[in-house]
């Protein structure tokens, strides 16, 4: 929503108000949508749109206002549906207050649903990075879910799993070298005894 043109002695100003369905409670969205709207409009008045706490602000001189006024209908017509502009990785890492690691964990094994991809050229190089952006709506959902919990429990749970796995590998290793041949080894744990380490992938994981 658009406040009224005002003249604040020779400059003229508007403001927008930024829905919080659109930045969801982040700061690096609410700055990547200014950043977005930026990019819509002439070098020239760049410069001169901002936002603070929430508010967009245009200005512009007087002597200029015909391109004052261009530039302020770009960025209404831009803010309409800004809520479902695509979700960058630092923002979503920002809005779930998750970690990069995650955020390629969850990517990979399909926990998290990538809404394609987008490609940007960095500015002053000649290298373009293509990066995977997020729909709104199911960013949303987890922010306000319980997903985000339980996968974290599920990851620690498949940590120490593996690290008991590194450590049964370990032992048995061990046991080859000291006696010249595959040894039982016990099982401290109450699981039956192992013998080999293909005797072990059969029973897999141990509980």
């Amino acid at each position: 929503m658009s406040h009224p043109t005002q003249k604040s002695g020779q400059d003229l100003v508007r403001q927008w108000m930024v829905p919080g369905e659109a930045t969801l409670g982040s700061s690096v969205r609410a700055r990547g949508i200014l950043l977005e709207l930026r990019s819509k409009l002439p070098f020239g008045i760049r410069r001169h749109f901002e936002m603070e706490t929430g508010v967009l602000t245009l200005r512009g001189a007087a002597d200029f206002a015909s391109e004052f006024y261009a530039a302020a209908s770009v960025i209404s017509e831009c803010l309409v549906g800004i809520q479902n502009l695509p979700i960058i990785p630092r923002e979503l890492e920002d809005i779930l207050a998750i970690t990069t690691t995650e955020r390629h964990r969850w990517l990979k094994d399909g926990r998290l649903t990538s809404a394609g991809t987008r490609t940007v050229k960095l500015r002053g190089r000649a290298r373009k990075v293509t990066f995977h952006v997020f729909d709104p709506l199911e960013v949303e959902d987890l922010l306000n879910g319980e997903l985000i919990a339980t996968w974290r429990e599920t990851d620690a749970q498949r940590a120490a799993e593996n690290r008991r796995r590194a450590a049964w590998k370990r032992r048995l290793s061990r046991s080859q070298k000291a006696g010249g041949e595959t040894h039982a080894v016990a099982d401290t744990t109450g699981a039956p005894n192992l013998v080999g380490w293909e005797e072990f992938e059969r029973n897999g994981p141990l509980r």
